[in-house]
């Protein structure tokens, strides 16, 4: 017995020294816990979106930065936040006037997702004044620039400039609104800008208090600029907000009245589209109908000055039937989008980053046209580091080329004066074939949309406007094209919108192939598009909704059964969000099995990383910098065969089963090594990069002692060097070498 129990223990002290990978493919499969029944091993999207938006105003908070950057990222939380609350805040309002109580991945119900939204909003906005009363405003003044905040604080002569300016500039825009029982409440239009004031008529001392307000106009230019004044022997310039000398001049709105109180307050309202597509006779019309009604949806959010008078502000809430968590008291200007504006005054250039200038692409530095530059080989695109002229010209030129016969493309977000919309009209002009979807539910850019849709049918396009409850949110370009020696058909695939204007701002990445199999999958894609069924085969394509998440998560596993063989395992991605759960949990899975998951996620991320026994193999970096991370990619290392895919979606479920989206391999292996660099410096960086904590925060890396990597600006660098290389080779004063003819002596 005593030997029995002596090899018992042995046996099981062997077993104590086993590494858990070791432990874990003795176990198999079959013995990997149960992650997806815990919601506590997940995190709620809204609240994870919020903790992106801490990111951003972090970098406002960040001493390094320019001043006039600072000022940018906040503005772009005040914007971030807006968005939020039109979509996504909105969207649990409605669950919950829906009594609708399904708890989300993490286990939360709408209603309880809403209280703990507002608390971590609430404390949000706290920290976006304190950031811009405490330490934006100081230093501005410090730097020559004066932001009055308030009009009692003007001098006498900077009064009677802004009253000058408000009669001949602002009076004859406005319009003052009373509310009384033969005048109803002012219909308050999203995201407005008002002020509502209490009035009591003059010599009726005992008189009622009476309601009123008017809208600061939007066609006025908000930031007021007065004359310069010195100050410590210096030029100090001086602005103050529109709103301040609307309110300055509130009398004159109301001649037989006294201005008791008088407050600037904002209202945000639902703006989450409720389209029936299916019931829909013309989704063009449907969508224009719903876009008049975004104005008016519910009120979802009041902004009001701090120490508003509490009786103006009964009103406001009563009228517009809000309750309290809702209401923000804001200690500042509303609506801190308007530093945006600020950041585009002249003369403070040397506040702001210096302007990078994308450069153009090594492959396409010669003398040959397009075509001929992508049948020498597939050509990969990275923005904005790299020029979207090429996208532009790929378009454009076949617009004009006689012998292409057909354009196909996927429109999702483009510019207001695109080159793309004109080159396409042009190509339907010349005759071609033109086809394009046009996404009308693109969010936001509806409106925009539509008027292009319109356009370019009057060109003579084909315009196709999406499926019956799907968004089309790929980036395919296909151009069809005789040849010598018969139909040959260039294709460009992207990860980011055919945007000119964002691709500056945006980082993305495209390929521009002339591969016959990929060529095939375009046509299929927009056959598929136009109403035609899907192929029986694909050939390198993966399209979503068909079958893009058996793809991943066929990969994600084929990893975990890598590692629990005993293989080496690793799985490098990019995304901006990660919330589906069905990929986490086949990630907390391939962890578990000892595979080494590394990830770059700009926004939202539902995952726990580095929690022992669920994700100790997983990290989380997200990156915020000048320009906005929008490219998708993803490296599977599949037992030293490494494949890796670019594409437009992420891992949500939007993504996955909602939207027509295309992920494309990168085979060739130069650009494959290119891609897996792009990864690599991004999971280096220690500058922009915040890391996700096993308990859910985020925080900088410590860098002492490291070598400063900020990937942005490094690719900034690397695409400079590529091109000027290209250059030099070309410079005939650096190629032509002169050799004299020496002496025969």
């Amino acid at each position: 017995m005593a030997a029995v129990e002596g090899k018992k223990k042995i046996k099981n002290g062997a077993k104590e020294l086993e590494s858990p990978s070791v432990r874990r493919e003795e176990a198999g499969k079959s013995q990997t816990p149960d992650f997806g029944a815990n919601p506590a091993n997940y995190v709620n999207r809204e609240l994870s979106w919020l903790e992106f938006n801490y990111r951003v105003l972090s970098e406002a908070r960040d001493k390094t930065i320019p001043l006039f950057e600072r000022l940018k990222f906040l503005s772009i939380t005040e914007s971030n936040l807006d968005e939020f609350y039109m979509v996504r805040v909105a969207s649990l309002k409605d669950m919950v006037h829906a009594k609708y109580t399904k708890p989300d991945i993490a286990g939360m119900t709408p209603s309880q997702q809403l209280e703990a939204i507002a608390e971590k909003t609430h404390q949000l906005v706290e920290l976006q004044y304190s950031t811009y009363n405490r330490s934006l405003l100081p230093l501005l003044r410090q730097n020559g620039l004066r932001v009055i905040t308030a009009h009692e604080d003007l001098t006498e002569e900077e009064g009677e400039f802004v009253d000058q300016y408000f009669r001949e500039d602002v009076y004859p825009v406005l319009t003052p609104m009373a509310f009384d029982s033969s005048r109803p409440f002012p219909l308050i239009r999203n995201k407005t800008l008002n002020i509502a004031a209490l009035l009591k008529k003059k010599k009726d001392g005992d008189g009622e208090l009476e309601f009123a307000m008017v809208q600061v106009p939007s066609v006025i230019p908000r930031i007021v600029e007065l004359p310069a004044v010195q100050e410590d022997g210096r030029v100090l310039r001086q602005v103050i907000l529109l709103e301040e000398v609307i309110e300055r001049n509130m009398p004159s709105l109301f001649l037989n009245y006294d201005i008791v109180a008088s407050h600037p307050f904002r209202i945000m309202r639902n703006a989450d589209l409720t389209i029936d597509e299916e019931e829909a006779v013309d989704l063009l019309e449907e969508i224009q109908k719903q876009l008049k009604k975004r104005q008016w949806g519910e009120a979802i959010r009041l902004e009001v000055e701090a120490n508003v008078d509490k009786r103006l502000l009964k009103i406001l809430k009563k009228e517009l039937s809000i309750s309290s968590p809702d209401i923000f008291e804001i200690n500042g200007p509303l609506d801190l989008t308007f530093l945006m504006k600020m950041y585009g005054l002249p003369g403070f250039d040397h506040l702001k980053a210096p302007v990078y200038t994308p450069q153009p692409v090594p492959a396409l530095m010669n003398d040959d046209d397009l075509f001929t530059n992508i049948r020498k080989g597939d050509i990969l695109l990275h923005h904005p580091y790299q020029s979207f002229d090429p996208v532009v010209r790929f378009v454009r030129d076949a617009a004009r080329d006689p012998e292409v016969l057909a354009i196909k493309q996927t429109l999702y977000r483009v510019s207001g004066n695109s080159p793309i919309i004109a080159a396409l009209a042009e190509a339907a002009d010349n005759g071609k074939q033109v086809s394009v979807l046009v996404e009308l539910k693109a969010r936001f850019d509806e409106e925009n949309n539509i008027n292009w849709a319109k356009k370019l049918e009057k060109a003579g396009c084909h315009v196709i406007y999406g499926l019956v409850g799907l968004k089309t949110h790929s980036k395919i370009t296909l151009v069809v094209r005789r040849e010598e020696d018969g139909i040959r058909r260039y294709v460009h695939l992207g990860t980011g919108n055919y945007n000119d204007s964002t691709a500056k701002l945006y980082t993305d990445c495209g390929i521009l192939t002339c591969n016959p199999q990929i060529g095939e999958d375009a046509t299929a894609v927009f056959n598929m598009l136009s109403g035609y069924s899907e192929p029986l085969a694909w050939n390198r394509l993966v399209v979503a909704p068909l079958w893009l998440r058996k793809r991943f998560l066929r990969m994600i596993n084929r990893e975990a059964d890598h590692a629990r063989a005993g293989r080496e395992a690793h799985i490098k991605a990019k995304m901006n969000s990660l919330c589906d759960k069905e990929i986490i949990t086949a990630l907390y899975n391939a962890s578990y099995a000892g595979v080494k998951i590394e990830l770059v996620v700009r926004g939202i991320c539902c995952l726990k990383a580095g929690v022992p026994g669920l994700s100790e193999n997983i990290s989380v970096r997200s990156i915020v910098g000048n320009f906005l991370e929008h490219s998708r990619i993803f490296y599977f290392y599949n037992d030293g065969s490494p494949e890796v895919y670019m594409g437009s979606a992420d891992w949500m479920p939007r993504n996955l089963d909602r939207r027509v989206e295309i992920m494309f391999p990168v085979e060739d292996e130069k650009l494959r090594e290119d891609v897996i660099h792009i990864l690599d410096v991004e999971l280096e960086d220690n500058v922009k990069a915040h890391i996700l904590q096993p308990d859910g925060t985020y925080a900088k890396e410590d860098k002492r002692g490291k070598v400063l990597v900020n990937s942005q600006e490094q690719f900034c660098r690397e695409a400079i060097a590529a091109a000027d290389s290209v250059r030099k080779a070309d410079d005939p004063v650096v190629t032509r070498i002169f050799k004299p003819i020496e002496s025969g002596d």
